[in-house]
């Protein structure tokens, strides 16, 4: 049975999705919104946060969004992620300038991550191989 949390969700990824392939994905009580795997906002109280860097946070802060915090009242912790506005949920069109801000948020954010090394590789043969104790 779908919530009003997952309603608002799936609307959200409708919004997001002319940018390419988007998703949801629950998280903490609400969800994570992916754009071709990428995380480029939250769905938290029935409200759309979405990612933000030092070249995109002026345009929300100029459109009189406001950052996703989350905590207790004596510790809150304020993310990369910024309200959309209210305008830009009413359709995919008025959405478009504000994904894209974003996407490529996230991307230079990921870009500026460094890449995880390659585990080392297991011997063959299927199975791992254990080595059996010396016998004296």
């Amino acid at each position: 049975m779908a919530t009003t949390g997952d309603a608002f969700a799936t609307y959200c990824v409708e919004l997001l999705s002319a940018l390419g392939s988007a998703r949801a994905r629950r998280m903490f009580g609400g969800h994570g919104l992916y754009i071709d795997d990428l995380f480029v906002g939250i769905v938290a109280d029935e409200e759309l946060f979405l990612k933000v860097d030092g070249q995109t946070r002026e345009h929300f802060e100029a459109a009189g969004c406001r950052p996703f915090v989350y905590g207790k009242a004596d510790q809150t912790v304020a993310m990369s992620f910024w309200s959309a506005p209210e305008a830009a949920t009413e359709s995919p069109g008025q959405m478009l300038p504000w994904a894209r801000l974003a996407l490529a948020a996230a991307l230079r954010s990921r870009a500026a991550k460094p890449l995880r090394q390659a585990r080392p590789a297991r011997p063959s043969g299927g199975a791992a191989t254990r080595r059996r104790p010396a016998r004296a």
